[in-house]
């Protein structure tokens, strides 16, 4: 269960091995095994030379690219914690997670120069854990050490941490709070295993070649099968953005066996102007999550391309292998995110605690050996979400049928997806609270074909204030990550409210529907 040890045992079984090939870099960079171990036990040195180690914080504000995968197994090396942050998010939203976790290093690529310096700038002498920062291409803007020059010039020694074991903390992945800041759901060595092992035993080979497309600052990036494909010793290949076109083409010229993306992508990919001609013939599978899978993109592929579907279920508390849905239940069970996997036990639980049957709406609960080791420095929101008998309460409103699928019906506290991400209303609504002519607001998911969900804002406004729909979501824009903007705005005379005061929702969205109809 040790993860830092993972490279080392991968140069000992097949150091020439194609490990990692970064798509970000020109030229594209291609490390075998022998040299992906070499580059994180450098950086380990050089963290180790700057007194950083067991525990301490360390972490990243970049792309996609192979800098995740050094001071990730870095960090496993040392028992130190790889915090990635989300590049979608406002720099000021960074800035909270930063104060918040306090890591000692800092490594951002050359395209985040410019947050990090507005981060620096906000951060007083007394709130800055920071003591090392590292840029992939250093320039008179930030001042920092150059990234390549520090690894080349730091010892490849082996590093080894003796106090790390399956409960040491490898990882911190934020996940979305409704209150507005995320949390940071604690990964430990434990957990990172044992989700391997519920995703190898679906079907991973050792001769696989994966194209991942996921955020490594999300746990589908970094956990879904980049880490067992370390350990079956196959290859991963990173772009630093997805470009419908690129994977198209990147499928073929690699040869990949194994690819994943939400169903926005899949949706965007049949559009790029090589589909008709782009050869998909090497791909085993390919997984869909985030989303039910519309049934006429499934056959879409399967027609044009004779690709078989898996589906996924995940979250960043639990990891990303939680349930699956085999291709042959592609279209009889559509919308269903499969049966729980391996070593995962699922529940319907209702508002009592009381365990649901067949087709009974209630709470999804989740138990077993891949739970994250809860929030870092929150311990009340750790215990909310597990209950007395050890389950942890997803949030997540579903059924399952009698031959045992799941699905989601509904999500409480109103999340809705939009294009892979979770986006939570009220943090929304915190923000449009703060424009000086609101008065009452509520945002709400509405399906969308392109993006899955959208926000939509309706907004009663003060007497007499003038609002401007667009000068709204420019609003919203400067205080939040673009992903959470809602994509309309709406005016209302008023907004159905419950005799609790609480906005009802589900007429609130009917309300929507008339007025776009």
């Amino acid at each position: 269960m040790y993860i830092g040890d993972y490279l080392g045992r991968r140069e000992l079984y097949s150091p020439d091995q194609e490990a990692f090939v970064d798509y970000g870099r020109n030229p594209v960079l291609r490390l075998t095994y022998r040299e992906a171990n070499q580059r994180a036990n450098q950086l380990a040195n050089f963290y180790l030379l700057k007194g950083i180690g067991f525990q301490d914080r360390v972490a990243i504000l970049a792309r996609d690219g192979i800098e995740h995968l050094d001071n990730f197994f870095a960090c496993a090396k040392l028992g130190a914690i790889h915090t990635a942050l989300n590049w979608r998010l406002h720099w000021r939203e960074n800035l909270e997670i930063i104060k918040q976790t306090g890591p000692r290093a800092l490594i951002i690529s050359a395209d985040y120069v410019e947050q990090a310096n507005q981060i620096l700038g906000e951060l007083t002498s007394q709130d800055n854990p920071l003591e090392v920062m590292l840029c992939t291409e250093v320039s008179g803007e930030f001042e920092g050490l150059d990234y390549h020059q520090t690894l080349a010039d730091s010892p490849a020694d082996p590093v080894v941490e003796d106090r790390v074991d399956h409960e040491t903390i490898a990882a911190l992945i934020f996940t979305g709070g409704t209150t507005g800041m995320p949390k940071a759901a604690q990964i430990s060595h434990r957990m990172i295993a044992w989700n391997t092992l519920n995703t190898v035993i679906h079907d991973i080979r050792h001769d696989d070649t994966y194209l991942n497309v996921f955020p490594l600052f999300h746990t589908g990036g970094l956990f879904v099968y980049t880490l067992p494909q370390v350990i079956f010793g196959g290859t991963t290949i990173f772009v630093p953005h997805f470009d419908p076109e690129l994977i198209l083409d990147l499928i073929e010229r690699e040869s990949v066996t194994v690819f994943a993306g939400v169903p926005t992508m899949y949706q965007i990919m049949t559009q790029a102007e090589n589909w008709d001609q782009a050869n998909l013939s090497s791909l085993r599978f390919c997984t869909s999550g985030g989303a039910p899978l519309p049934v006429p993109l499934v056959q879409q592929y399967t027609e044009e391309k004779k690709i078989h579907f898996k589906q996924g279920f995940g979250m960043t508390e639990f990891g990303p292998g939680i349930f699956a849905l085999a291709p042959e239940d592609a279209i009889s069970k559509a919308g269903s995110i499969g049966r729980p996997n391996y070593y995962v036990e699922a529940l319907i639980k209702d508002t009592d605690g009381l365990v649901l049957g067949p087709d009974q709406i209630g709470e999804l609960v989740l138990k077993g050996p891949s739970f994250c080791s809860g929030y870092y420095d929150n311990p009340e929101a750790s215990d909310e979400v597990v209950d007395e008998q050890g389950y942890f309460h997803t949030g997540d409103l579903a059924k399952f049928d009698p031959e045992g699928y799941f699905y989601i019906v509904g999500r409480k506290k109103d999340m809705f997806i939009s294009g892979g991400e979770n986006v939570y209303p009220a943090e929304i609504e915190k923000a449009l609270y703060e424009h000086p002519a609101v008065h009452m607001c509520a945002v709400v998911g509405m399906p969308d074909e392109h993006w899955g969900e959208i926000g939509v804002a309706c907004i009663i406004k003060k007497p007499e204030a003038e609002v401007d729909k667009a000068e709204i979501i420019d609003f919203l824009k400067q205080r939040l990550a673009t992903y959470k903007v809602p994509k309309n705005v709406i005016l209302l005379s008023d907004l159905p409210i419950s005799g609790a005061g609480k906005v009802l929702k589900r007429e609130l969205k009917e309300i929507i529907t008339k007025k776009e109809l």
